[in-house]
């Protein structure tokens, strides 16, 4: 009854699934296992915000350039507050709002973007407090570049005049006429009434949407495992039905025998 395993197509059948599963359990394991590393990097990520916090702040030039091990530390510069933007589509602590960026002419020529604290509701120019003017010397938490998809950072154009979506020198050197360090600091303490913005973990580190998307991927891989097992033990077993009934005589017994033909 089970000699159809011997024919050329089960030999081609049995070959496919003995290299499939295999492939897919390692392929799931090994998406498991990346966000596993994820979760690796976040609970680092906190240690190192907490480890942050502690430690005394240094001067901006130390600090640079931004890399896991400076993201979040805080820095120190001394210069006088230019232009100023604001970013919208920033939420905190579950609320809407808009970051009040402000670029800090340093002593150095270049300029750094300070978050100077966070507002509720919809970008307004008239309620963001301007800057004090004079030399300044500010503290915050370092912080790299944005681009478009890191911590929910918008990709949208279009914004009105004095707004940016990112926080990076890519944006604002095409919005302001002199050089911007690849940077920006948030400020510990914001300023008139605002909200101070907390600093966040690098990109690609901790749970976010591609930490997710591995654990999805994963599921993915050991359904199908699962579906080419399902898939072969179905196979056989119409094959086996099918042997049956031309045994039994109720098929011709020149027919040759296919999964196909027991289906009809």
């Amino acid at each position: 009854m089970y000699r159809f395993l011997l024919t050329p197509r089960w030999w081609g059948i049995n070959v496919f699934v003995l290299l499939a599963i295999p492939f897919c359990v390692f392929m799931g394991s090994w998406q498991l296992s990346r966000f596993e590393d994820r979760m690796q990097d976040q609970r680092t990520a906190d240690a190192r915000v907490a480890s942050n916090e502690r430690q005394a702040a240094r001067p901006l030039s130390e600090l640079l350039p931004v890399d896991k091990a400076t993201s979040g530390r805080l820095a120190t510069a001394t210069g006088r507050y230019d232009r100023q933007l604001l970013v919208p589509d920033r939420d905190l602590d579950g609320r809407k709002g808009y970051y009040v960026l402000t670029l800090l002419r340093t002593d150095a020529g270049k300029a750094l973007p300070v978050v100077r604290g966070w507002l509720p509701g919809t970008p307004d120019p008239a309620k963001a407090p301007a800057p004090p003017s004079g030399e300044v010397s500010v503290a915050g938490a370092l912080q790299a570049s944005e681009t478009p998809g890191d911590n929910g950072v918008s990709a949208r154009g279009g914004l009105p005049a004095g707004q940016t979506a990112a926080i990076s020198a890519a944006s604002l050197v095409n919005l302001v006429p002199y050089d911007v360090y690849d940077a920006w600091v948030t400020l510990s303490r914001a300023d008139s009434g605002m909200t101070a913005v907390p600093a966040t973990a690098p990109a690609g580190t901790g749970l976010d949407l591609k930490a997710f998307q591995n654990l999805g991927y994963t599921g993915e891989w050991f359904v199908f495992a699962g579906f080419v097992v399902f898939m072969w033990f179905r196979l056989l077993r119409r094959e086996v039905e099918f042997a049956r009934d031309a045994e039994l005589g109720l098929v011709p017994e020149d027919e040759p025998v296919t999964a196909d033909a027991g289906a009809r």
